[in-house]
């Protein structure tokens, strides 16, 4: 790769203070894989009676990695399990040898950690197309073993990262029958998102007891609404991978609590919310709010047409609020709208109405609100009442010279 990009200037200020999940513990390495002098190896360590559910990539050329853990999910919680995920190499597209990298990791996590390897989660971000060295990981297992701890996983958010320009991190707390549950969440992704799943690799940790057919209902639903609903280039990654585990160590069962739910979904938005703030290149944050449409799956189509316009994510980038251009995706977008009945807004100002530009839009306005970091475009169809709220970042030249330049 060549010279990592400066940080992102929509990031967080700093990494959050996760609380520490009682039943997993972290261990992160430098072995190597792409990367020199950074760690690119993270374990996850995790306790007998872990619930583990999750999302992944439904793209038809997904990687070996991810195959084996879509065969996993769902099977007994009574034995411990581990995580295991390298940066560097997407051990994607890698044929018959992308399998066995997958089969010799998970057996020495196995064998190391003493778990089963039917629990043995393994994920492979990066480079596509390229043979992954697993006795580079393999051969540090071991000492990742050695060195697992229950606060490590900022550390751990840092060894997954590939073109992002910060760690991600998120947390909530809820109290359930007077006892507080935790949640803790990590997720990398900068480029390469526009998810049919979930983002690039993220990783949930609760110590609530969640049955796991609850829990995968939990994360499915709240997914829909989180990481499926950002874009920052529209192409899908063929790693895109979400775990989430509930390790039980609370005591709380929280397996039909709301608060609970509410909770998970709020760790979730916020990651996905982070990696669009990391969308390589970006310089804004953009939610696009469709209302008004025939049906939902109209409203987030429509949605999604405009979060992914190349020619709206530039005019972004100039602060030019160009809604000719949210006219045009809505056109081409194949979902049902009527010219004469939308609504268009930058912000608070009403630029189109009706069909025609709003008689009192004052273009002066609409530019100030599209100088801001957080831009804002809603869109009514004036047709039903279906809604949907998508979240994208502009297109920049840091964009084409972060990934002209990504295997160099």
């Amino acid at each position: 790769m060549g010279k990592a990009p400066p940080v992102s200037p929509l990031a967080p200020a700093q990494f959050p203070d996760l609380p520490v999940i009682d039943g997993v513990r972290f261990a992160t390495i430098e072995a190597g894989v792409r990367y020199q002098g950074r760690t690119d190896v993270m374990l996850a360590q995790l306790d007998p009676g872990t619930s583990i559910a999750g999302v992944f990539t439904r793209s038809a050329t997904r990687a070996a990695p991810v195959l084996d853990c879509q065969a996993k999910l769902g099977g007994a919680s009574d034995q411990g399990a581990a995580i295991l995920v390298n940066s560097g190499n997407a051990n994607a597209f890698t044929g018959k040898g992308g399998v066995e990298a997958v089969e010799h990791i998970a057996q020495a996590v196995a064998d190391t950690c003493a778990v089963p390897t039917a629990r043995v989660f393994t994920s492979s971000t990066g480079v596509i197309g390229e043979p992954l060295n697993h006795q580079r990981i393999t051969e540090v297992i071991a000492t990742l073993e050695s060195t697992l701890s229950p606060d490590g996983i900022a550390a751990a958010a840092q060894a997954i990262m590939t073109t992002d320009t910060f760690p991600k991190g998120a947390s909530a707390q809820v109290e359930i029958a007077g006892k507080t549950v935790s949640i803790s969440g990590i997720a990398k992704g900068s480029g390469m998102i526009a998810p049919d799943m979930a983002t690039m690799l993220v990783y949930i940790f609760t110590d609530a007891i969640v049955d796991q057919t609850a829990l995968q209902k939990m994360v499915s639903a709240a997914n829909a609404v989180t990481f499926n609903c950002i874009t920052v280039d529209s192409d899908t990654s063929t790693s895109d991978s979400l775990i989430v585990a509930a390790t039980g160590a609370s005591g709380v069962d929280a397996s039909t609590d709301d608060a609970f739910r509410d909770a998970l979904h709020s760790v979730m938005l916020d990651l996905a919310h982070q990696v669009v703030r990391d969308g390589e290149g970006a310089t804004k944050f953009v939610e696009i709010a469709v209302t008004g449409a025939a049906t939902a799956t109209d409203a987030k189509t429509h949605a999604m047409a405009i979060a992914n316009s190349p020619l709206i994510k530039t005019a972004i980038a100039g602060e030019d609020p160009n809604w000719g251009r949210v006219v045009m995706a809505i056109g081409k977008s194949g979902a049902a709208a009527d010219r004469d009945l939308l609504t268009i807004r930058f912000g608070d100002v009403e630029v189109a109405k009706d069909g025609w530009q709003h008689p009192d839009y004052s273009e002066a306005a609409a530019a100030a609100h599209m100088k801001g970091e957080n831009i804002l475009i809603r869109v009514d169809l004036g047709l039903g009442r279906g809604a949907a709220t998508v979240w994208t970042c502009d297109l920049t030249h840091g964009y084409i010279e972060i990934n002209a330049d990504y295997r160099s």
